[in-house]
């Protein structure tokens, strides 16, 4: 079991201490099924994420390079699992972002399984193996489509930031935990 565990704790200069793991040129994708399955953590100001960015950033920097956000969820809302992809025409800036929002209510107590299937014509996203989340390539090029590169994995727990700490952080709900059981990756047939 991955426990990552972020702390209140003072250290350069910040108040809280958490960690990120990147599969980063240990493990770099060009579509399949990735899997994970994890329990989140509660409290106000944490911001779990499961995530990939791309390799290479060969469209250029975020975001035209894409984004893809398998779970996000943010402690001020719990019960609440946002699957999203960001690119340079779709995303949160621009007021364009594609994202779903699914209530999970038992996310905090209970593992799920958070998944997308990425194939050259679309990114779904499911959670518990039901459908809550497409993005279809729509053929206009790499603005809307820069998935086509490699992307790496990301785990990680933020504590506050511009989303995550929108509403506060709530000093006595740490250490806060999200746990792993696994992340796994299946090749696309015929690939």
């Amino acid at each position: 079991m991955l426990n990552i565990v972020a702390r209140k704790q003072r250290r350069k200069g910040r108040d809280f201490t958490s960690a990120r793991l990147v599969s980063k040129g240990k493990g770099d994708f060009l579509y399949g099924r990735f899997e994970a399955r994890a329990k989140l953590p509660p409290g106000v100001g944490t911001w779990p994420a499961i995530w990939l960015l791309p390799t290479d950033w060969a469209y250029g920097g975020w975001p035209r390079s894409g984004e893809i956000d398998m779970m996000e969820h943010v402690g001020y809302d719990p019960g609440r699992v946002h699957i999203s992809v960001h690119t340079q025409a779709y995303n949160h800036i621009a007021g364009t972002q594609k994202t779903s929002v699914t209530p999970v209510v038992d996310a905090t107590a209970q593992f799920h399984r958070y998944r997308i299937d990425w194939t050259p014509d679309a990114i779904r996203g499911y959670i518990d193996d039901a459908p809550v989340f497409e993005f279809r390539n729509e053929g206009s090029g790499a603005d809307a489509w820069p998935f086509d590169r490699r992307f790496h994995w990301l785990l990680n727990v933020a504590v506050g930031g511009d989303w995550g700490g929108k509403q506060g952080v709530d000093a006595a709900a740490f250490p806060a935990t999200m746990q792993v059981d696994y992340v796994r990756v299946y090749p696309l047939l015929g690939n």
